[in-house]
């Protein structure tokens, strides 16, 4: 909690720190994962990008290997922590403090699950809000799993993720 005085120095105002999590996979991080950082990081206070380990995707990348690429290229966003969890978002951004949820957008379908997942947090956890924070339309095709994809089979992804990515998702794929 910060609180500071009014001009009129009689009235104390106390303002609560604006904490957001965006949490995903980020196997691996994309240009569109960046995009959506960096736009919600103007809104709040403090941005987590929270990576969550997620069961039913077989990871390319190791958590401490993502959070040390996400760390590393998003050094000079002041505002930005990084950090990684187990189980429920809604549970994590609740020991965290969280005021929302960041959610990225791509598609029509990407919102219909979204939307789902929006109310679904919202019965579990009502003080938390979801925000949805459409991805530039450059990125709009790019995914992780795609990015997986093209890189397995030899395609180039040097346009879609950043070069520190690319060089770590050519130590993976290389055969």
């Amino acid at each position: 909690m910060a609180a500071r005085i009014s001009q009129a120095g009689k009235k104390r105002v106390t303002a609560k720190t604006r904490i957001g999590i965006y949490a995903g996979s980020f196997d691996p991080v994309t240009y569109g994962h960046l995009d959506v950082i960096r736009r919600a990081a103007k809104i709040f206070d403090q941005l987590i990008v929270a990576i969550g380990v997620n069961q039913t995707k077989p990871p390319m990348f190791t958590v401490p290997e993502r959070l040390e690429m996400i760390r590393d290229l998003c050094k000079k966003v002041q505002n930005v922590e990084v950090a990684s969890f187990s189980g429920l978002a809604v549970s994590f951004a609740t020991k965290r403090e969280a005021t929302a949820l960041v959610r990225g957008l791509r598609t029509e379908m990407d919102f219909i699950y979204e939307m789902q997942m929006a109310l679904m947090n919202r019965s579990l956890s009502s003080a938390l809000e979801t925000i949805f924070i459409p991805t530039s339309q450059d990125y709009g095709h790019v995914s992780s799993t795609l990015v997986k994809e093209v890189a397995t089979y030899g395609g180039d992804v040097s346009s879609l993720v950043p070069p520190l990515v690319a060089r770590k998702i050519a130590e993976k794929t290389v055969k």
